[in-house]
């Protein structure tokens, strides 16, 4: 099985830069840049090969109970993440809902498209200590039917970053300011078909307002997609939270492999 370091995401593609005070953000990746360039043409059909994983399809989910059942298998818990991460309320998402941003540029979640096979999110925290606010984290697993569905989740992303470039996550939570790249197989990072990496401000009125760092990555491999969400509070780094997604991200991938690989 091939191990994998942490994601080298470095912004080699811009693909948003988003000025002003205001929070705003959004996904994407090298087949997102793609779509956004020719007009939201849809990708074209993927490699002949499966990709990074040399994926056994018996092992591939046909059905939304083996989707949810591969999904639980690999998706972040707290110790994914590194020590001092503890599970926040509610731990997961409603499998029966999706998250849509609207026309104005608002969060909600809705039922899943017909071509989500199964998704689920859970919610993390590190709690306040030593002069530092609490860091919200959070991860997410989608099983699309098909390998092209999962590539339009990339670019419908880098299109709803461009739309809108301050969004509203929740009551009094934004982000915005964003500066996104995204980078292809082979360009910087090999654990992955398509990688998307996102930083901008994050703005929360329960915690002080802000704005604070915040980070965002996507990838997708096959039919799967796997994200990793840091929302920074007071005394957090960029650095440091990166670190900690950077890690959770790299596990979920490696996990997602070892799950649906050919065996030896």
């Amino acid at each position: 099985m091939r191990g994998y370091g942490a994601l080298l995401l470095a912004p080699l593609v811009l693909v948003a830069c988003v000025s002003g005070g205001g929070p705003g953000a959004g996904p994407s990746a090298s087949a997102s840049a793609t779509a956004s360039a020719t007009g939201g043409a849809a990708p074209g059909p993927g490699p002949a090969d499966t990709g990074v994983i040399d994926a056994d399809p018996a092992r591939l989910p046909g059905t939304r109970k083996e989707a949810l059942g591969l999904i639980r298998r690999i998706i972040a818990n707290p110790a994914t993440f590194g020590p001092g991460v503890v599970e926040r309320r509610p731990y997961e998402s409603d499998p029966a809902t999706w998250p849509v941003l609207g026309t104005d540029c608002v969060w909600q979640q809705k039922k899943p498209q017909a071509h989500v096979l199964a998704t689920l999110s859970r919610y993390f925290e590190v709690p306040a200590a030593g002069g530092k606010g609490p860091l919200r984290l959070s991860a997410v697993v989608t099983v699309h039917r098909t390998r092209d569905d999962a590539r339009w989740e990339m670019a419908e992303s880098v299109e709803e970053t461009m739309r809108c470039p301050t969004q509203q996550l929740s009551q009094g939570e934004f982000i915005g300011s964003m500066i996104a790249s995204s980078l292809a197989r082979g360009e910087s990072q090999e654990s992955a078909e398509d990688a998307l990496f996102e930083a901008g401000q994050y703005q929360n009125e329960e915690l002080g307002g802000g704005p604070y760092p915040y980070s965002w990555y996507l990838s997708q491999t096959l039919q799967f997609t796997v994200a990793v969400t840091g929302k920074g509070a007071k005394g957090w780094s960029d650095a440091e939270i990166d670190a900690l997604t950077n890690q959770a991200h790299s596990a979920m991938l490696q996990d997602l492999e070892t799950a649906v690989e050919k065996q030896s």
